[in-house]
């Protein structure tokens, strides 16, 4: 059954353009006036999720405001939040020493006391010395600053891994359990562990908002904790198309966090430790270890699990190579890793099909919006593009004379034009998104930084619709077709005055438009 489960996503998208061209052949009529309501039902949930945006973003500009290290001083309920420690986990592939630095320079000014904090740099084996030389560089110089500060080595071609994040990340926290955790006497039920890519910038109040949020939580060892993901920290370096494609990432999440009953986990992430340990870590056989670890919750728990939003940001690099067509080459394979997440369709649907005590309402309801979700990503840009002019093209003469055959494209553009309300939204809070202005930006990059989003349907279909096909096809035809760990390289230009963009000032709303 999981091989067949491995099929679906891919059968159902192939399915599905296959149909709308036969269709569009044979049935044009009927394909037009589905057209037009699949339009006019997309400019609806384009409004729908545009409020889901605003919302969020105006609750988490709130949340940046807000003193929390002062609200836990202050409150009943936190009244033992100076208990709590915070095991952080960075794992390193062959990321520059300046981009490494800058990670730890913004997590050194958070305001919860450093004395709380157990730091691991995870290197691998099979990069060399030179990275753990780099480790080594940084541990000498921020040490000092923290409780604990390891550097693990994570051995290559152990038994049943593959090379990628979650095998370093099962060994860094494993083994900061031994040398330090344990060493200290610390109780597991008293430590939240957060990962974070090695290019995260970390805002001063995050792990002050993430006690606060997990010491108020119901039920907090059954949930993770997901913060914001902001591509922010080079965003000024990007081309135009990887910079819409930063933050369309930034707002599906974002957008997700104003329905936390969708909600699962995605890079950056926090759980305590003794959920950690109760699920196994994160695997080490998968691609997708930051999303795989929520099903692993949730199947361990019989559907009693879930993601609390934190609604605060953390700052990561966008896709920037040295060249534009590098970056669009690495934009494509990132897009593809991440569309590679399909690999926990068959996880979760085989793992229901086990476990009778999850109620059956649950399995359908994440079933559903699982598959409809990566369908959706594999399809829905193609076919509001395409089938706007499908019928027309290969519907035949007879079609092609009918009043029908004249109204579609007028329709389908109007309809398209209504949904710029959407793409309105999208690039106001982009520009409120921005980091401080390097001295080369002028006000007027802010009308090319809003025309950008003009470019919003090439990115739907080059860095949407084709990568998240092809993953779901390789999935579907299994074996050397399966992706393994593909790292995204950093990059940041060295041109004086053309760097990365100022730092954020405790909100990523720039400080002249407050």
């Amino acid at each position: 059954m999981y091989r067949f489960f491995e099929t679906l996503p891919g059968a159902f998208a192939w399915f599905t353009l296959a149909l709308i061209v036969v269709c569009s052949w044979r049935l044009p009529a009927a394909v037009a006036i589905f057209i037009i309501l699949f339009d006019i039902y997309w400019l609806l949930k384009a409004i729908y999720l545009s409020l889901h945006l605003r919302s969020t973003f105006s609750r988490m500009r709130e949340n940046l405001k807000v003193n929390w290290i002062g609200k836990l001083h202050g409150e009943p309920h936190t009244r033992d939040w100076a208990e709590i420690y915070h095991l952080v986990i960075f794992p390193m592939y062959r990321e520059p020493y300046e981009v490494v630095r800058e990670s730890f320079e913004s997590l050194r000014r958070a305001d919860y006391p450093l004395d709380k904090f157990i730091v691991v740099l995870a290197t691998e084996e099979r990069v060399g010395a030179e990275a753990r030389a780099l480790a080594e560089k940084i541990k000498s110089e921020f040490a000092p600053s923290f409780f604990k500060f390891l550097v693990t080595v994570h051995p290559e071609g152990l038994p049943g891994e593959i090379s990628g994040k979650g095998s370093n990340e099962t060994w860094a926290a494993k083994e900061a359990v031994r040398l330090a955790i344990d060493h200290a006497r610390i109780p597991h039920e008293r430590v939240l562990v957060s990962v974070f890519d090695v290019d995260t910038h970390i805002f001063p109040a995050y792990f002050s908002r993430l006690t606060y949020v997990f010491l108020h939580a119901a039920d907090r060892l059954r949930a993770m904790y997901q913060p914001i993901p902001l591509f922010t920290n080079n965003i000024y370096q990007a081309p135009a198309l990887a910079r819409v494609v930063a933050f369309s990432a930034t707002f599906w999440q974002m957008m997700q966090q104003s329905r936390p009953e969708r909600l699962t986990t995605f890079s950056s992430q926090s759980v305590p430790l003794r959920v950690l340990e109760d699920i196994g870590f994160w695997h080490t056989n998968v691609v997708s270890e930051d999303s795989r670890i929520f099903w692993q919750g949730y199947l361990r728990y019989h559907g009693d699990f879930r993601v609390e939003p934190l609604l605060y940001p953390v700052s990561m690099d966008a896709n920037v190579a040295p060249t534009f067509w590098g970056t669009m080459k690495n934009l494509y394979a990132q897009q593809r890793r991440w569309g590679w997440g399909v690999e926990n369709v068959p996880y979760m649907l085989d793992g229901f099909r086990k476990d009778s005590r999850i109620p059956r309402r649950k399995k359908w309801y994440w079933s559903w919006n699982v598959l409809e979700g990566f369908h959706s990503w594999a399809t829905n840009s193609l076919m509001i593009f395409a089938l706007g002019w499908l019928p027309i093209a290969i519907g035949g003469q007879r079609f092609h004379y009918t009043l029908l055959s004249y109204s579609l494209p007028q329709i389908t553009r109007f309809v398209m034009g209504l949904s710029m309300v959407g793409i309105a939204t999208s690039a106001i809070i982009s520009i409120l998104l921005l980091p401080e202005r390097p001295k080369w930006f002028l006000r007027r990059h802010y009308v090319l930084y809003a025309l950008q989003w003009l470019l919003i349907p090439i990115t739907l279909i080059v860095f949407g619709a084709f990568p998240g096909l092809e993953a779901q096809t390789r999935l579907m035809l299994g074996g050397r077709f399966r992706l393994g760990f593909w790292v995204t390289p950093k990059w940041r230009s060295p041109e004086s005055g053309k760097g990365v963009g100022g730092k954020h000032k405790g909100s990523p709303v720039s400080e002249d438009r407050r």
